[in-house]
């Protein structure tokens, strides 16, 4: 289970960079703006996204005990969403002490 989250979650850390810098290189984010938000499914999907982004974010808070971390990681998810949370989650599971088992990730460390 732990070797499969690590290439899950590493997976979608690499994916989201290697989309967002392809992307990026062949259109900025400001110059597409425009036509962005003139699709009513591309603003809801942004709706969602950041949805999401703060459900995550609430357990991210829930985890980390100062309020340095909780900041640094809300402007983190805010700006890089899934990289973030991608990051967020690898680095937990790095954390994680052989002797204890996933599940623990959810918990805030004592």
């Amino acid at each position: 289970m732990r070797t499969g989250l690590k290439v899950l979650f590493g997976f979608i850390f690499v994916w989201m960079v290697v989309a967002t810098v392809r992307t990026s290189l062949q259109v900025s984010l400001w110059d597409s703006w425009r036509g962005f938000s003139a699709n009513p499914w591309a603003v809801a999907t942004l709706y969602d996204a950041y949805g999401g982004f703060i459900t995550v974010y609430v357990w991210v808070a829930y985890k980390e005990r100062g309020i340095a971390g909780r900041i640094i990681w809300f402007i983190l998810i805010m700006c890089l969403g899934n990289i973030a949370m991608s990051a967020y989650i690898l680095r937990e599971l790095l954390r994680l002490p052989a002797s204890e088992s996933v599940e623990t990730i959810l918990w805030r460390r004592a």
